[in-house]
C-alpha cells in the first residue's frame, strides 16, 4: 500500500497528469451519459476526421482552403447519395427477405443434420436436433417483426432520420471549415502551457485517423469485391452478404465467423450440395484469405 500511495502522490503532482485524468473522466461520462444526445455531432466528428486527410492533401498541392473543403464536401454528398439510392433500397429489401425466408433456410439445414443423424445417431440424439433447430427457427422468424418495428417507427423516427440527413452534413461542413477555429477555443478552456496534452493529442489523432481510415478503406473494397463475386455467381442476396462480409472486418476473427455462417445457410439453401455451393464457399473463403493476409496487413 505504501509504494501505491507513494506513487500515486508523484504521479499526481504533476497537474499535466491531473488535467489529463480529469479530461478523460469527463469524456467517458459524456459519452457513456449523454451519447443519445450527442450521437449527431459524435457521428459528423468521425466523418469529418477521415475526410480531413483528403482535405489536407489537396492543400499540400496548392489547392485553397475553402475550394478543399468544398472539393472534398462535394464528393461526400456525392457517395452518399449514390450509396443511399443505389445500395440502400436492395439491401432492405434483401433484409427483410432473408428474415422471411429464414425458417425455411433452418428447415432445410434441419432435415440434412436429420439424415445425418440416422447414419449416425450416437453423435447426437433426434430429440436434440428438433429442439435446437426449432427454437432458432423461432428466433429468426421473431426478427422479422422486430426489424420491421424497428425501421419503421413512425413520425420519430422520420424525424430522427431527417435531422441525421440535414443536421450531420452541416456540422461535417463546418468541422471541416472551421477546425482550427474550432480546436482554439476548446484549447482556451484548458491552461496555456500544456506539453502532455498536446504530445498525446497529436500521437492519438495521428495514430486513430490511420486507422479508421485503414478501416474505412478495407470495408469499402471488400464490400466491392464480394458484390461483385456474388453477383456473379448468382448468390441471393448477394447486396446483404457483402455488406456483412465487408463490416466483418470491424471484429477480427470473430466478425469473419459471423459472416460465414449466413453465407453457408444461403449457400446450402439455394444450391444444396451441389458444386455451385461449393464454389460459392471457395469464393467466400478466398475473399477472406485475401483480406486476412494482404489486405488486412497492408
Amino acid at each position: 500500500m505504501n509504494e501505491v500511495a507513494s506513487w500515486f502522490r508523484r504521479t499526481f503532482a504533476d497537474p499535466q497528469l491531473v488535467l489529463l485524468a480529469v479530461l478523460l473522466i469527463a469524456a467517458a461520462i459524456s459519452i457513456t451519459y449523454f451519447a443519445a444526445m450527442f450521437a449527431p455531432a459524435i457521428a459528423a466528428i468521425v466523418v469529418a476526421f477521415l475526410l480531413d486527410a483528403p482535405v489536407e492533401i489537396l492543400k499540400r498541392n496548392g489547392v485553397r482552403q475553402n475550394i478543399a473543403v468544398g472539393s472534398v464536401f462535394v464528393a461526400f454528398l456525392l457517395l452518399v447519395s449514390v450509396v443511399l439510392i443505389t445500395v440502400m433500397p436492395p439491401l432492405l429489401r434483401q433484409i427483410v427477405a432473408f428474415i422471411n425466408d429464414s425458417p425455411a433456410m433452418v428447415g432445410q439445414v434441419r432435415d440434412a443434420m436429420i439424415s445425418f443423424q440416422t447414419q449416425f445417431p450416437d453423435l447426437i440424439s433426434e430429440a436434440q436436433l428438433e429442439a435446437w433447430f426449432n427454437l432458432l427457427g423461432n428466433e429468426i422468424a421473431a426478427l422479422g417483426p422486430e426489424v420491421l418495428a424497428i425501421s419503421v417507427s413512425g413520425l420519430t423516427g422520420a424525424v430522427t432520420l431527417i435531422i441525421y440527413l440535414i443536421l450531420v452534413p452541416l456540422m461535417v461542413f463546418f468541422f471541416l471549415r472551421d477546425k482550427r477555429v474550432i480546436l482554439a477555443w476548446c484549447g482556451s478552456f484548458l491552461p496555456t502551457h500544456r506539453p502532455i496534452l498536446q504530445q498525446i493529442w497529436v500521437e492519438v489523432t495521428a495514430r486513430a485517423g490511420d486507422y479508421a481510415r485503414g478501416k474505412v478503406y478495407q470495408i469499402l473494397i471488400i464490400t466491392a469485391i464480394s458484390l461483385i463475386a456474388f453477383h456473379i455467381i448468382g448468390l441471393r442476396y448477394a447486396t446483404l452478404l457483402a455488406v456483412a462480409t465487408g463490416f466483418s472486418v470491424l471484429i477480427p476473427y470473430i466478425g469473419a465467423a459471423a459472416a460465414t455462417v449466413p453465407v453457408i445457410l444461403v449457400s446450402y439453401f439455394q444450391y444444396g450440395w451441389a458444386p455451385d455451393m461449393w464454389w460459392a464457399m471457395a469464393i467466400y473463403f478466398a475473399i477472406q484469405t485475401f483480406d486476412g493476409n494482404l489486405l488486412n496487413p497492408l
